[in-house]
């Protein structure tokens, strides 16, 4: 998904007009609302600093914005690659069930990446046991790598108790 499509996703989803998000960044009235129109049609694509405001004033990471354009499956397909590449990140098959995991013999693997698939597997399974809310797993994946709620972060760290007695 490409940032203009990531935008509109977030405007959407935070019920804003294109040009009530255009004024919140500081765009002209007049023009807020084509400046904004021509970043979700890919027209234009908003600099950095135009990026870190509209991310602050949709309430998500910048990186929520910028994920890798994975509109084909081709493109999907090597955005994986370039993950066994640049991560470690490798293809399994685990109980009749494909899934990506960290080889940890794959020169790039890290450490810290598995920790966070780790973090991420606990929290989405704190969501799918209903210990997190949608909203709470959400606000953890758009705003990573800031952390979840306190509430949330509680609810991780019984679940961790309880998986490791």
């Amino acid at each position: 998904m490409a940032i203009g499509e990531r935008i509109h996703f977030f405007r959407t989803l935070r019920g804003m007009t294109q040009k009530s998000l255009g004024q919140l960044i500081g765009f002209n009235e007049k023009t807020a609302d084509i400046r904004i129109a021509q970043y979700e049609s890919g027209k234009r694509s908003p600099k950095d600093d135009i990026t870190q405001q509209m991310a602050h004033a949709l309430d998500v990471s910048p990186y929520a914005l910028t994920v890798p354009d994975i509109d084909t499956y081709l493109g999907l397909m090597h955005t994986l690659f370039t993950l066994e590449d640049c991560y470690g990140l490798t293809i399994a098959n685990i109980d009749g069930q494909i899934c990506i995991k960290p080889d940890i013999n794959h020169p790039a693997y890290s450490m810290s990446v598995a920790e966070d698939l780790h973090t991420w597997a606990e929290t989405k399974s704190s969501f799918v046991n209903g210990s997190i809310t949608r909203e709470e797993y959400d606000h953890w994946r758009y705003h990573y790598p800031e952390d979840i709620t306190t509430e949330a972060k509680d609810s991780l760290d019984t679940a961790k108790s309880v998986s490791h007695e």
